[in-house]
């Protein structure tokens, strides 16, 4: 069986392929530009050193004549200019890139976080995602690919370089320098891969944690458990300060030994070149000069050096937050130059084909033993209102977000006015609205809440839409009428009011079906039986879906599902289950408490 290490660098190595590679290929001119300015760079500014070294060594010689300076000063200027300019562009050529690349992964990643919104995942899970791992993707080229192609290539230059003038000096070079372009990298990425996962991996349980226990603060607080809560989060965030402790521990002790390394190696080229250059009193004013330029020389390619290191362990951390990545977001959705997504006709309101068909559907969730919905045969002509029945834990929110477009189906298939669900993407809310069980109202005013609906509303159009469900009284009564301020949330309504407000939402969007999920939850019965009077009546002319797990009102719809265990149980008119299912009217009787 693969150990646990084996199965993680598994999905690294599939997460890699998955998401880095193609960009890659794709964009490889683009990169192979960018890093020939950045060996070019680099060159340029040892180049750079090399003749200031010669040059201000000769011209402390005194010599006979400023001539004798020409070529060291013309190279001065073309390396001094030639560094910074060469090092902007390598920074514009590898930004251009990077950026490019990175924008067309991200919207990849929302898109796919989009399509499996409605998939069962911890919201915590999802913004340690979106907050922490999204950036490392741009770190891992700028931070990690860079530097350490840059300079490798740099190490293995300067080593050929100085063994093309004394081959055992390159050799002490190569094994000096060494330490720091190899060894300490891979020391590194040994001792503190490891490490960099456990921290990221802290920082995305604070993440999960923090946004489940802060959504359920109120509980904790009525429990009178306040404390507890508090130790938990102090307990995980001392967890991923120990990390980032023992990290920063490391790291001093590594950088001191590169450090020392580099002096070593600066302290054998300043006794070699005295030992080549300057052995010869009448070379001197010529021969000796080569000393400052070899010492001063070798200092640029340390500040390359001393990256590597740290880029090679940062580039571990940010494949494990790539694997992290592939695993929220789908990792079989199409390759990043896919073809654009085929334009779907929107639904009529009246059509040949049903509004919407299920054949033999089921989904399951990764890693579930079972399937949350197995082969569900169902269609819905255009205008009927049909009720989906069930209890807790019988598939009605997987359906929801199967006919939603929000999850793909494991099998069979499931059509709106004959495409995919899953294929409308961006043109689904001009085909289908849905009105949540509990209405989200933004901090604005109430008419740019209801133009959430439909951006380009008039007053009128949104007056009509709330006249429609029942509101007019309640816009008179507010202070500023339609362009009274909504609290956050709305909690200035109650819970019926929202409803309708987002009903009238829907009314605006003006979509040919209508989802509702459970729009009866938290209210009374009076409050429950004039919504469902008003949503029957504004929504006449619509496709009506209502998901909900009672039945209130159930005798007005024109049909009736009742899954159960992920299958269909019951499906008919309410008048017809009533008189030939006994089941449906121990239902009946059940919900009513007779």
């Amino acid at each position: 069986m693969p150990s646990k290490a084996d199965r993680r660098h598994a999905g690294e190595r599939r997460a890699f392929k998955t998401w880095v590679a193609p960009y890659l290929a794709r964009h490889r001119l683009q990169l192979g530009v960018a890093i020939i300015l950045g060996i070019t760079a680099g060159a340029f500014a040892c180049a750079l050193m090399v003749t200031s070294g010669y040059l201000v060594s000769a011209s402390a010689a005194h010599p006979d004549s400023i001539l004798l300076l020409f070529v060291p000063l013309i190279l001065v200027r073309v390396f001094g200019v030639g560094k910074p300019v060469i090092a902007y562009i390598e920074r514009l050529a590898s930004h251009d890139w990077v950026l490019r690349m990175t924008s067309d992964l991200r919207r990849r990643l929302y898109l796919s976080l989009e399509r499996t919104a409605g998939a069962s995942r911890q919201v915590g899970d999802v913004m340690g995602a979106l907050s922490e791992d999204i950036g490392h993707l741009q770190n891992l080229y700028l931070r990690s690919v860079f530097p350490l192609i840059v300079g490798g290539a740099l190490y293995l230059m300067a080593a050929v370089c100085l063994g093309a003038i004394d081959l055992r000096m390159g050799l002490f070079f190569a094994a000096g320098c060494g330490v720091a372009a190899i060894i300490a990298p891979a020391v590194s990425l040994w001792a503190g891969a490891e490490r960099e996962r456990d921290r990221k991996q802290a920082k995305r349980d604070l993440y999960t944690e923090l946004a489940d226990n802060v959504l359920g603060i109120a509980d904790w607080t009525c429990s009178g458990r306040r404390q507890d809560y508090l130790a938990r989060h102090l307990d995980l965030q001392q967890r991923s300060s120990a990390c980032e402790i023992a990290a920063r521990r490391f790291d001093r002790r590594r950088d001191l030994l590169v450090q020392a390394s580099f002096g070593c190696v600066a302290f054998a080229i300043l006794l070699w070149a005295a030992g080549r250059f300057g052995g010869q009193p009448a070379a001197v004013s010529d021969a000796a000069n080569w000393i400052a330029a070899f010492c001063l020389g070798f200092f640029p390619l340390t500040d390359e050096f001393s990256q590597l290191p740290g880029a090679a362990v940062e580039g571990a951390g940010h494949l494990g937050a790539l694997e992290h990545l592939a695993s929220v977001a789908s990792t079989s959705d199409a390759p990043a130059d896919r073809a654009p997504m085929q334009e779907a006709a929107p639904c009529a309101p009246v059509g040949s084909k049903p509004a919407i068909a299920l054949q033999d559907a089921a989904f399951r969730y990764p890693d579930a033993p079972a399937d949350a919905l197995d082969a569900i045969g169902l269609s819905i002509p255009y205008g009927q209102h049909i009720a989906i029945l069930g209890r807790s834990g019988a598939g009605k929110s997987t359906l929801k977000a199967l006919i939603h477009g929000d999850l793909s189906p494991t099998r069979g298939s499931i059509e709106i006015d004959g495409a995919p669900s899953c294929s409308l993407g961006e043109q689904m809310p001009r085909i289908m609205s849905v009105v949540h069980q509990d209405p989200y109202l933004f901090g604005t005013t109430l008419y740019d809440n209801l133009c959430v609906g439909r951006a380009s509303a008039t007053r009128e159009e949104a007056l009509d839409a709330l006249d429609k469900v029942g509101l007019s009284n309640l816009v008179s009564s507010l202070p500023q009428g339609i362009d009274t301020m909504v609290d956050e949330g709305g909690l200035r309504f109650s819970g019926g009011e929202r409803h309708r407000i987002a009903l009238a939402r829907i009314l605006l969007a003006d979509a040919p079906i209508v989802m509702l999920d459970e729009p009866f939850a938290g209210l009374d019965p009076v409050t429950e039986s004039k919504l469902l009077a008003t949503l029957l009546d504004v929504f006449a002319d619509k496709t009506l879906i209502m998901i909900t797990h009672h039945l209130k009102g159930i005798e007005h719809m024109d049909r009736v599902v009742f899954l159960e265990n992920g299958s269909i149980a019951l499906d008919g008119a309410p008048a017809d289950l009533k008189r030939t299912s006994a089941r449906y009217r121990d239902l009946v009787a059940f919900d009513q408490g007779l």
